[in-house]
This record gives C-alpha cells, sequence and structure tokens, in this order.
C-alpha cells in the first residue's frame, strides 16, 4: 500500500515523458507505470486528450485518495486534457469498464506512426487499445509489404490496421467478439482502407484454425497474441502452461519464408522461460528466432523513474510483454 504523496512521482513521470506529448495531442501513451514507478495502485494513460486512470488498489478509500491526487496533478500539468476515465478494478462492472470523472466526451481515435485508430476507452477493461505493442506496429508497418496477413486473437485488430499501413496485400482479422472487431472496422475507415466483409471473422479460434488447415488456407504472416486465459467448448487458451501448443496450432497456416509473430503477456511467466519454449520449437528446424520486440521506455519505466523489480525477471526482453518474430519454413 502506498503511503506517501504520489504528486512527486508523477512529476518525475511526467518530465520523463515529455518527448512522447505530441502538439496536436493526437498520440498515446502511458504516462505513469505505477507497478514500477512507486505505486502499484496506480497505472495512467494518455489517449489523445483523454486520460485514463486505472485504480487498482484493494482498499477503497486509499484508492479514492490516490485518484484525487493524481487527478488534480493531471488538471493543473496538462490543461489541454479534455476528459479524464476512472477504471476501477475492484469496482462494479461499469467501474471496471470506466467512468468519466471530468470531462463530458473522450476522444475516439489516436495516432499512431501516421496511422489512425479508432479508439472506445470505455469498451471493455481495458481501453481497447495496447500501448506496450507500439513498437510491433512499427515492424509490421516496415516489413509486411505485399503480404498476406492473419491476425488472431484480433480484439481491436490494430496489428491488422498497422499490416494494411505498411502495404500487406490482404488482411484477415479473427476475433470471437464481433463488437470488438466492429471498432477494428473503424480504425480502416479513418485511414481510407477498403473493408472486405469476410477479412472480419467473428469465431472461435479453435474453430476457425481447423477450417483454414481444411481448406489449405496460407498466410505469409501469422500473428498470435492470445488473452492470458480463456476457455471455449472448442478449447482452452492457458498463456502460463500451454503457449508452445497454441503456435504448434497455427504453424500449418504459415507459408514458407513467412512470419509468426508470437506475443506472451503472462506476467508469472519469465523471459528465461518463454525462450526455452520457443527454442524447444525450433529445434526441428523449421522455426527460427528472428528478432524479439521490446517494450517502450513508458511501459518498462525510465532509469530515472524505476523503482524495484518485476515479479519475475522478463530478460532477454525487457518486460513481462514478450514479443518475438519468428521465421518458417515448411516442410
Amino acid at each position: 500500500m502506498t503511503n506517501i504523496p504520489i504528486t512527486p512521482l508523477l512529476e518525475k513521470a511526467l518530465i520523463s515523458r515529455a518527448s512522447l506529448i505530441d502538439p496536436k495531442h493526437e498520440s498515446a501513451f502511458r504516462l505513469f507505470n505505477g507497478f514500477i514507478e512507486g505505486c502499484p495502485e496506480l497505472a495512467i494513460d494518455v489517449y489523445a486528450s483523454t486520460v485514463v486512470i486505472h485504480n487498482y488498489a484493494d482498499d477503497f478509500e486509499q484508492g479514492q485518495l490516490l485518484v484525487q491526487e493524481a487527478h488534480q496533478f493531471l488538471t493543473a500539468s496538462l490543461n489541454w486534457l479534455r476528459a479524464g476515465i476512472i477504471k476501477t478494478r475492484n469496482g462494479t462492472q461499469d467501474e471496471k469498464r470506466g467512468m468519466l470523472l471530468f470531462g463530458t466526451e473522450f476522444d475516439r481515435k489516436i495516432k499512431e506512426h501516421d496511422t489512425w485508430y479508432a479508439i472506445d476507452p470505455i469498451l471493455n477493461r481495458d481501453a481497447s487499445f495496447y500501448l506496450d505493442t507500439r513498437f510491433l506496429r512499427k515492424w509490421i508497418i516496415e516489413n509486411l509489404k505485399d503480404k498476406t496477413v492473419l491476425n488472431t486473437f484480433a480484439y481491436t485488430g490494430s496489428f491488422g490496421v498497422a499490416a494494411l499501413k505498411g502495404g500487406a496485400s490482404r488482411v484477415v482479422q479473427i476475433d470471437l467478439n464481433r463488437e470488438f472487431l466492429n471498432l477494428a472496422k473503424s480504425s480502416y475507415t479513418l485511414n481510407g482502407f477498403p473493408i472486405r466483409k469476410g477479412d472480419f471473422i467473428a469465431r472461435d479460434f479453435f474453430e476457425q484454425v481447423s477450417n483454414m488447415k481444411r481448406t489449405n488456407t496460407f498466410f505469409d504472416c501469422v500473428l498470435i497474441d492470445p488473452p492470458f486465459f480463456s476457455s471455449t467448448s472448442k478449447g482452452r487458451v492457458d498463456q502460463v502452461h500451454e503457449s508452445a501448443r497454441l503456435i504448434n496450432k497455427i504453424r500449418p497456416l504459415i507459408n514458407d519464408g513467412g512470419f509468426l509473430i508470437a506475443i506472451n503477456n503472462a506476467l508469472f511467466v519469465s523471459g528465461d522461460e518463454y525462450m526455452q519454449t520457443l527454442e524447444s520449437l525450433c529445434k526441428d528446424g523449421y522455426l527460427k528466432i528472428r528478432e524479439l520486440i521490446p517494450v517502450p521506455e513508458d511501459f518498462t519505466g525510465y532509469p530515472e523513474t524505476r523503482q524495484g523489480s518485476p515479479v519475475t525477471n522478463p530478460a532477454p526482453f525487457n518486460h513481462s510483454t514478450k514479443i518475438a518474430i519468428l521465421d518458417v519454413k515448411r516442410k
């Protein structure tokens, strides 16, 4: 439990992230990562001119006090903010998804790497757009020109949007939730990308992948960014114990010479453990680790703001969100 004033921590965090604030206030970044910057009860994200405060406090009153102090600091220091949302982990369903803290209308889009992404900060318990994968979207823009891409567990489709921005010839987005995919379609519209109905598939991952195998549907790049844990009648996702099984599930869908982009965000899986999983998958010679994509410093903390150590050592990755690009050979 944090009992010290958090304003000095927020001041330090804001100074370290000054370069991330663009003059038009269209970008998105993590302003404060309390888990590693001195106050694990709070995380603060900026989406254009909307701020989202995540309240993780177990004690209700303590959480309220921290949010109040953060609110006062933010409105005084960032006078261009037009709305604030508070998400309370231990609140009601609506409070978990987010309630307006100030302002009347929150932003519906952000810009990253000259690409527009539609957002809905109260769509889900997170804010509909993952900021820790910023560098992966850049890699996708720069490396998938003229490629066919399958984005599994697509959520709101940001990787697919990045692929189209980079000139991918086709992108297929799969997610069980149609509402999430509709936000991906809004991102397409913002960028002037054509919306092909058949490329948005609201279906269970296991069912759809099996169908693609039966129909010999192949892609130059497949992304797999599953949730930490989920279970349906068709199969189970377990990022702690079964990440290799999921990767093996999609390997047959990738063309010779293609890419497999694998993400594991399980906090309690160390970097070394995940590397061992990937290296064991590479032993047959049909997969090879090309590169690891780091997470931006607004998530890892800066040398001058970082306090303490993560729950598990992420090395050779730099964060518990572990991102690997693998080269694929076909038999």
